[in-house]
């Protein structure tokens, strides 16, 4: 845990899962991105769902809630996905006032619902009390996914935030002192990556934005994303932002590097500078 100004940040992984490495890397060839992370025999890397928690006075923010338990089988082994128990993730879900949704995407939204005790159909919230931050766009394309989203914006994790305490966003905006959310949409319609400010310093979490630390060289998109044009104008700006004013950067998803402070290498191309650890 890190004391940040008036607040106290950390990180807690919910556990891991694993997606196509092509697909996290998009145009880019299997023989460089093999370097940085290995695939196993069906061409999966293994990835972390990585929450950042943010506490101001009274109020927990939770960022990101993972994948979440509801799966069937096959599923399961299809995306290998390996959960930690609560009591394991180093945190208290019951704290937790605040969820902010960076998008609803299952690896992000599904973990903020479970199998109701006894039941393999009934779904509740895991965080009921808590007000629920998402972006307005965003929940909109969930509802309504276009095809290519479809298998990435479930049902069961859209349709229980009817039952939230949930306030759409809408572009930049302070959702609580010095805590902010900005939109962006070259991933998803209405991605919201956070930044939480104490005077010039910032911790930013990009979400997937930038989910790893391997994904910091502009060229590298995911196939995943909607719009390769938007992100790369987006993630430009974030990191020319990160490198000028040294933020701490949080990935999401990168299973061995939590969080970095950013520079530019002798390339010329953005990379990890130092690794922080929250």
């Amino acid at each position: 845990m890190m004391t940040f100004g008036r607040f106290k940040i950390s990180v807690h992984n919910h556990g891991f899962f694993r997606l196509d490495g092509g697909a996290m890397f998009g145009s880019v060839p299997k023989s460089l991105w093999s370097r940085q992370i290995l695939a196993d025999d069906m061409n999966r890397i293994r990835l972390a769902t990585r929450s950042l928690l943010v506490q101001s006075g009274r109020r927990i923010f939770l960022a990101d809630a993972g994948t979440g338990d509801k799966w069937p089988d096959k599923l399961r082994r299809l995306f290998d996905i390996e959960n930690f128990a609560p009591q394991e993730t180093g945190f208290d879900p019951a704290a937790v006032t605040d969820v902010i949704l960076t998008h609803l995407h299952f690896d992000h939204a599904g973990g903020m619902s479970r199998h109701a005790a006894g039941s393999l159909t009934d779904i509740e919230l895991c965080y009921p009390e808590a007000r629920v931050f998402v972006q307005a766009d965003n929940y909109e394309s969930a509802q309504n996914p276009n095809p290519r989203e479809r298998a990435s914006y479930l049902k069961e994790d859209v349709l229980i935030l009817e039952q939230a305490k949930l306030e759409l966003t809408r572009g930049t905006r302070e959702i609580c002192p010095d805590i902010w959310v900005h939109q962006g949409n070259g991933h998803t319609r209405g991605l919201q990556w956070i930044e939480v400010k104490n005077g010039a310093e910032s911790i930013a979490y990009p979400s997937d934005m930038i989910p790893t630390s391997h994904h910091l060289p502009l060229p590298y998109a995911m196939g995943y994303d909607m719009c390769v044009e938007a992100l790369l104008k987006e993630k430009e700006d974030f990191l020319r932002c990160a490198v000028a004013h040294d933020w701490i950067v949080v990935f999401e998803h990168d299973p061995e590097v939590p969080a970095a402070r950013i520079k530019i290498d002798g390339r010329g191309r953005y990379a990890v500078r130092e690794i922080v650890a929250l």
